[in-house]
């Protein structure tokens, strides 16, 4: 028995949140509701106007983990963070929500812990400023062979996939838990992601990946046939499983041929963020227990309803609890 179920690899970011009237964001010079990339310099002036901030551990796939955290499983993450406030604090947050910290802090003359300042407006919108820092530089030597070995499955996180440092860790990680026998995903993240690495994209879902997980826009972009359905045949001639999530239009499971959709119902969500996440988290908890692709599906539906029906992007209900009130099996 492999020690870890699930093993994800992405963006190490602290989410970093304040309240903040319209006056103070157009004095910052701060766009909102917006996602801006920003560079250190910039980072540091906000991150130092920001009062009673409140930090959190994120990142798409971090999200992900926390998520399958809630449903028991025991999981390991491989990401990259400065020995700095943030840094500690952040794989000390992972190792509290039962995930294991691969990478211990990077010490010296690195760059900082990579963080998101979002200011939260009285209306609910959110304005977020994210500098990369040392998380972007994660590379193949970050990746423990010991820890992907012993992983059941991985899942990677798309967002990395702008450097080739990123590339190559994706890589190594993905053959090294495939040899022991386990199964390798990724999160699409972002189509923009795809635009710019197309060709990359689509060679490693088809010679590295067991499966794929995207939205429509992101399943879209691999092949660009201006036709989902087109699109998803395209990208399930190339790998076995693809999940594609078209939010209150349902999920459509592609698995060795067969096709599996499964309804949703629509409601207007609280705040969106981390739906994508809490999805994979229960997706990959039906497929990393042996359930079929309809429950799979449906456990991924109940555990991303439950996070859009508050603020921040992870579960806050139990989602054992969740999942058993829908008629799903937990182990």
């Amino acid at each position: 028995m492999k020690k870890f179920k699930v093993v994800g690899i992405g963006n190490a970011i602290v989410d970093v949140l304040t309240r903040a009237g319209d006056d103070f964001l157009e004095h910052m010079g701060i766009t909102k509701g917006i996602m801006q990339l920003v560079e250190r310099d910039r980072a540091e002036v906000l991150y130092g106007a920001m009062e009673g901030r409140v930090q959190a551990p994120g990142g798409s796939v971090a999200n992900t983990l926390a998520g399958l955290g809630n449903l028991g499983l025991n999981t390991g993450f491989i990401g990259r963070v400065h020995d700095d406030a943030l840094g500690r604090f952040y794989a000390a947050e992972m190792e509290k929500i039962g995930t294991t910290f691969a990478n211990p802090p990077v010490a010296g003359g690195e760059l900082p812990t990579s963080r998101s300042m979002i200011f939260v407006s009285p209306d609910g919108e959110r304005s977020m400023n994210t500098y990369l820092g040392i998380s972007a530089e994660l590379g193949p030597e970050d990746v423990s062979e010991d820890v992907a070995a012993e992983a059941e499955i991985v899942f990677l996180e798309g967002y990395l996939f702008d450097k080739d440092k990123g590339k190559e860790a994706f890589i190594r990680t993905a053959r090294t838990c495939r040899a022991a026998g386990g199964k390798a995903g990724i999160a699409i993240s972002d189509p923009f992601c795809v635009e710019r690495h197309r060709a990359d994209f689509l060679n490693l879902i088809e010679n590295e990946m067991d499966y794929v997980i995207g939205n429509e826009a992101e399943i879209r972009s691999l092949f660009q046939n201006d036709d989902l359905e087109a699109d998803l045949a395209a990208v399930a001639a190339i790998c076995p499983l693809v999940v594609c999530t078209r939010s209150g239009d349902g999920v459509t499971i592609m698995q060795n041929g067969t096709r599996t959709d499964i309804p949703v119902t629509r409601v207007v969500p609280v705040d969106a963020t981390g739906a994508g996440d809490q999805f994979a988290a229960g997706f990959l908890y039906g497929l990393a227990t042996g359930c079929d692709m309809e429950t799979a599906g449906r456990m991924g539906t109940v555990a991303a309803s439950e996070v859009i029906s508050h603020m921040g992007p992870r579960p806050e209900a139990s989602l054992p609890d969740l999942f058993r009130a829908a008629g799903l099996p937990v182990s």
